[in-house]
C-alpha cells in the first residue's frame, strides 16, 4: 500500500478546505429545507437529502488520495473547517465528520484500498449510508420513527449518498485528471 507523502497531505488539506467550505453554506439551505418539510411532519427529510454532500469529502479524499485513512481524514477536517467557520453544529461537528469518514473509508477497506471504481464509490456510498443512519438511529432519535418512515429516510438517504459522494465524485476525478491535476485516475 502506499504510503503518506507531503503532496498528499497538501491534497487532502486543500480538498478539506473546499468542501468545509461547502458545507458551511449547505448548513442555511439546511435550515430553509427543513422549515419547509416541518409543516408535512416531513422535517427529517431534509437532512437525508442533503446528507450526500456533507459526506463527499470522504469518497472525494479516498478516490483521489487512495491511501488508507484518507477518507476519514478528508471528511474529519472538512468538518474542521466548518466548524472554524461558524457552523451552526459547533464542535459536534467534529464527531460527524469522524462517523461520516469512518463510513466512507469502510468502503474502501471492504475492497482492500485495491479497487478504484465504480463498485467501490457504490460500495462506499452503502457504507456511508449504514453507518450515518445507524448513528442517526441513536443521535437523531430516529429509533423512534416507524418502519415504513425509516425506510424512506433510509433510501432517500443512500439516493443523495450515492449521487454526491458516488456519481459527482467520479465526474469531479475525471475532471481532475482530464486537467492532469491528479495522476493514475482512471
Amino acid at each position: 500500500m502506499k504510503a503518506w507523502h507531503l503532496r498528499d497531505i497538501i491534497l487532502v488539506t486543500i480538498l478539506a478546505i473546499f468542501m468545509g467550505v461547502i458545507f458551511f453554506v449547505i448548513g442555511p439551505v439546511y435550515t430553509v429545507l427543513s422549515a419547509a418539510l416541518a409543516p408535512a411532519g416531513l422535517q427529517p427529510l431534509a437532512n437525508e437529502i442533503l446528507l450526500g454532500i456533507w459526506v463527499m469529502a470522504g469518497p472525494l479524499a479516498g478516490y483521489i488520495i487512495r491511501i488508507p485513512g484518507a477518507a476519514t481524514l478528508g471528511e474529519l477536517l472538512g468538518a474542521v473547517v466548518e466548524m472554524f467557520l461558524g457552523g451552526v453544529w459547533g464542535a459536534s461537528t467534529l464527531i460527524s465528520g469522524v462517523v461520516q469518514g469512518f463510513g466512507s473509508e469502510l468502503g474502501f477497506i471492504l475492497t482492500g484500498y485495491k479497487r478504484y471504481n465504480w463498485l467501490t464509490l457504490v460500495i462506499s456510498a452503502l457504507t456511508t449510508t449504514i453507518v450515518t443512519f445507524t448513528w442517526s438511529l441513536f443521535r437523531a432519535g430516529y429509533a423512534s420513527y416507524h418502519l415504513g418512515f425509516l425506510a424512506m429516510l433510509f433510501t432517500v438517504r443512500f439516493i443523495s449518498v450515492f449521487l454526491f459522494g458516488g456519481v459527482l465524485t467520479k465526474l469531479i476525478t475525471n475532471l481532475l485528471a482530464r486537467a492532469h491535476v491528479v495522476k493514475n485516475i482512471r
